[in-house]
């Protein structure tokens, strides 16, 4: 059984009617950050130290109040709170899997005519020896890939630069990942490990490269060896096939690459992830080939939902293999998991080994990815759902004795 705990932030209450909203420092690259100090009337020769004790106090000690910056003056500490806050994502839900799976249902500032406060989801992924974060790096998706609920949500816009990294600052707060923070409920299904979060996956909502400067400069705080500081070699993106953008992440940014593959016929993919039908399975794997850097030890992964009579057979799997010839790579075969209407089936065990072992014999690292939070729709292709599962229980649900 899950628990699902909607919470609110007491650093995130609603302003009293007519009061600007105050923007945010936490997410913030040196360079915004720098602005901001100017836009707050630092001067020019100050701005430079401010940035550095600011970067420190986010992204290493992870505070949430000016009032715990003990090397800023406190006439400083004033200024600052008085324009800025360092507010993270409002969280709407938390829920946490019997497998010690975390998901967040995540509101975010409105924009421009935003009618409403758009919301992401974003998960983490505790085992043994490491933490996986999954962020979004869009609300919605446009690429409206058969098998993956989160392609069923329409794009309502990309995620800011800060609002990814926000997703990291929140995840760390409720892990407890900062030096000296508490641990919190469940702590015992938390990694063994110095650091809770040791990697970051561009899994979740949206397609990154369709983000692509956003979640390069999310990526440049993340991975900041003075602050954030998450290995390049423990951060990979993961694209369903944008050819054009490929070559140049991995040449700006350094990070692991993943391709949200599925299938290794043209007519296939293009049912299963339509961009194929814009750059097909030739051009994607063509760009993966001159991925920067790669080598063996920094191998593509290819990620392949296991689809019940669909691309499942020792047939696939051969093909799976030629396909890939001379691309180091490592093969994630991925049990479907079911979302609420989809017309696919999850393939059966026995098919899923068999297909897994072809792979192997052929030379390929090929594991089965072990379905984490299916309890509560957090595993991959569920994301959106917690939102449509907390209204829905929110209309249903009796009203308290003192509405």
């Amino acid at each position: 059984m899950s628990v699902l705990a909607t919470v609110s932030s007491p650093l995130l209450t609603a302003p009293p009617n007519g009061a600007a909203v105050k923007p945010s420092l936490a997410g913030l690259s040196r360079e915004r950050l720098r602005a901001a100090m100017l836009q707050a009337g630092v001067p020019d020769k100050q701005a430079r130290m401010r940035v550095s004790q600011l970067w420190r106090w986010l992204y290493v000690s992870g505070v949430t109040s000016f009032d715990d910056m003990t090397d800023v003056s406190k006439d400083m500490r004033t200024q600052l709170s008085a324009q800025f806050t360092l507010d993270r994502p409002e969280i709407v839900s938390e829920q946490v899997s019997v497998d010690g799976t975390r998901k967040w249902l995540l509101r975010l500032p409105k924009r421009g005519h935003e009618m409403r406060a758009p919301e992401v989801e974003t998960v983490y992924i505790p085992e043994s020896d490491r933490g996986t974060l999954c962020i979004s790096s869009q609300v919605g998706c446009t690429l409206n890939c058969s098998f993956c609920h989160t392609g069923t949500q329409r794009l309502v816009r990309n995620l800011e630069a800060a609002e990814i990294v926000g997703q990291i600052l929140l995840a760390r707060d409720r892990i407890g990942d900062w030096p000296g923070a508490p641990l919190p409920e469940n702590a015992h299904l938390l990694p063994n490990t110095d650091r809770k979060i040791t990697n970051i996956v561009l899994m979740g909502m949206g397609e990154p490269l369709y983000n692509f400067d956003n979640v390069k400069e999310a990526m440049a705080i993340a991975s900041d060896g003075e602050g954030l500081s998450v290995s390049k070699r423990r951060i990979t993106l993961s694209t369903s096939g944008v050819v054009p953008e490929i070559a140049r992440w991995g040449g700006d940014t350094g990070t692991m690459l993943a391709i949200s593959l599925h299938a290794t016929r043209d007519a296939l993919r293009d049912e299963l992830v339509p961009i194929n039908k814009q750059y097909p399975i030739s051009e994607l794997l063509a760009a993966c080939r001159t991925y920067p850097g790669l080598s063996n030890a920094k191998r593509i992964t290819f990620e392949y939902v296991m689809l019940k009579g669909v691309n499942d057979s020792p047939a696939d799997a051969k093909a799976l293999v030629r396909l890939l010839a001379g691309i180091p790579s490592k093969i994630n075969l991925i049990p479907f998991n079911p979302w609420p209407g989809s017309q696919y089936e999850c393939s059966d065990w026995e098919t899923i080994e068999r297909f897994a072992e072809i792979v192997n014999k052929a030379g390929y690292a090929s594991p089965v990815r072990t379905p984490r939070g299916r309890d509560i729709l957090a595993a991959c292709g569920q994301l959106k759902s917690a939102s449509e599962k907390v209204r829905a229980s929110q209309r249903t649900a009796a009203p308290p004795l003192d509405a």
